[in-house]
């Protein structure tokens, strides 16, 4: 039946159900796949909005109940055309059938928070068409969040998120209601607190993504997977199966939230009970890190969610990284477990090599990794060997080569600040600090703008609480040190007298231009504050 939009509105206006239900599935099929509207029929729309918005007010059969809401789903892809539902009765309606409005007199009551009773045997179509529209009306209008914030929508789904380890809400009622999530605590800061503190959300999300993972927990801080079978004779670490893509998506979400609500963690001083709470989501998050994907790409997102969220975890907590045993077929130094720190090393070499967008890509684990070698030894020598071993190569700059070192120090005078600054913190940090060391493995002229940034030209400054390591300097190293310029890191080709073939009035004026250069530079740097 090929029914126009006016023909449509004659039939809901009825109020007859069969007839509207009729009409508003011929609708529905025929808009399924349109995501753009023209002005043309802007007025219709809006009147069928509010039409359908009344019907859902009434007792309906079912069919004609979810029929209502896929028609709302559809106009509200419309970001011009959400007027009739940002509305607090027509979103308190939405939230209703998505099961999610809270009775307002019992927010506070003892035993909790009330959840509107919706249905005995609530249909799940229903809560998953609901729940769509309102992520599209949130995802579109301002005014809206601020009315699903009026609503404590936030409370209602923490409430269902608490009951994840039930099998009554499926896959869609439980990704929506995290999507929904995530779209109120990015826009507005007073969700992300009230979820954070009233709702406990870092202790609650941390239980949805252990259940969504379905983790087990041999010790306090060492995570494995419920079922997987761990072979004590085996010299592989135990092959974890990979996620299934509705496990991945929903798990994503979860990361985002979180990341969402903890942007300030690693910031301000946090309690016992907070530190506590971050550490058990650090162990998640290193699982994650260890973790799969059925397809590459859903690997290369949850991994990078898992560091973006990582990142924002207090300093303090990151020990959960190296805390399992080491077992067979672990990479151990200094006897501890350093799986984690690799993968993340392996992580960020992977992201460097394809050059693109590097800030949004690399930056988040070559952080990591840096704050992670400052605090703790273990790490810093680990990654140090890795990155930064004992020096052979003199002959070549060092930016000129395919090993890591080569890599990063090329980043140090990147076009971008933050990749610039970021690489040089890292090698610095790898240094102890130490401005020798670092000239020595990166050369002077590249060093030359960390060095200005902290005040260190001249050499000096204080290099940090660091251990002491052993004497480093290869034989090479050694043999060629008093040739090595300290400038380009490299010993350099012979290189001609200058003055050669000169007259001593030649000389003398030659002499003079120089003179007036230091003079030049001296005036400068007493300018400058810095120096």
């Amino acid at each position: 039946i090929n029914m126009d939009l006016n023909a449509i509105i004659e039939n809901m206006e009825t109020g007859d159900q069969d007839a509207a239900l009729m009409a508003l599935q011929t609708y529905n099929k025929k808009m399924t796949q349109c995501f753009t509207f023209t002005t043309d029929e802007e007025e219709q729309r809006e009147r069928l909005g509010e039409l359908v918005l009344g019907f859902l007010e009434r007792d309906l059969q079912p069919s004609c109940q979810l029929a209502c809401l896929e028609t709302i789903r559809i106009l509200s892809r419309d970001k011009n055309n959400v007027a009739p539902f940002i509305t607090h009765t027509a979103m308190q309606t939405l939230s209703r059938h998505a099961g999610i409005a809270i009775s307002h007199g019992n927010v506070h009551c003892e035993g909790g928070v009330v959840l509107v009773p919706f249905a005995e045997n609530p249909d799940l179509e229903v809560i998953v068409e609901a729940l769509k529209s309102i992520c599209n009306i949130c995802l579109h209008n301002k005014v809206a969040v601020q009315v699903g914030q009026d609503l404590q929508l936030i409370v209602g789904i923490a409430e269902r998120v608490k009951q994840c380890g039930e099998d009554q809400w499926n896959h869609y009622v439980r990704f929506f209601d995290l999507r929904l999530m995530f779209l109120l605590t990015a826009q507005r800061v007073a969700m992300r607190t009230q979820l954070l503190r009233e709702l406990r959300g870092v202790s609650l999300l941390s239980n949805h993504l252990d259940a969504t993972l379905g983790l087990c927990w041999p010790d306090t801080f060492e995570v494995g997977r419920a079922g997987v079978e761990v072979d004590p004779d085996s010299e592989e670490p135990a092959e974890l199966p990979p996620l299934s893509r509705e496990k991945i998506e929903r798990a994503m979400e979860i990361l985002k939230i979180l990341f969402n609500i903890t942007y300030d963690a690693n910031r301000r001083e946090v309690d016992e009970e907070e530190a506590a709470a971050f550490r058990h989501l650090g162990a998640i998050l290193r699982h994650c890190l260890m973790s799969s994907a059925d397809a590459q790409d859903d690997t290369e997102e949850f991994h990078s969610h898992s560091l973006n969220l990582l990142g924002n975890l207090p300093l303090s907590c990151l020990d959960v990284l190296l805390m399992p045993k080491v077992q067979q077929g672990s990479i151990e130094y200094m006897g501890v477990n350093m799986d984690a720190v690799n993968m993340l090393l392996e992580y960020m070499e992977k992201r460097l090599d394809r050059g693109k967008k590097l800030k949004e890509t690399m930056l988040p684990s070559l952080n990591l990794l840096t704050e992670s070698a400052r605090i703790h030894r273990e790490t810093r020598k680990f990654l140090r060997m890795k990155v930064l071993p004992p020096l052979r190569d003199v002959k070549n700059l060092p930016e000129v080569g395919n090993a890591l070192r080569n890599k990063l120090v090329r980043l140090m005078t990147n076009i971008d600040t933050d990749v610039k600054n970021c690489a040089a913190e890292f090698l610095f940090v790898l240094c102890k600090e130490s401005v020798s060391r670092f000239i020595k493995y990166t050369g002077y002229g590249n060093a030359a703008g960390l060095l200005a940034a902290r005040g260190l030209l001249r050499g000096g400054g204080n290099p940090g609480v660091y251990s002491e390591d052993e004497d480093s300097d290869t034989e090479e190293y050694r043999e060629a040190k008093s040739q090595i310029n300290p400038v380009t890191g490299r010993v350099e080709d012979e290189q001609p007298n200058p003055m050669e073939g000169m007259t001593e009035e030649q000389k003398e004026l030659e002499a003079m231009k120089l003179v007036n250069m230091f003079d030049k530079l001296s005036s400068f740097l007493a300018m400058d504050p810095k120096y």
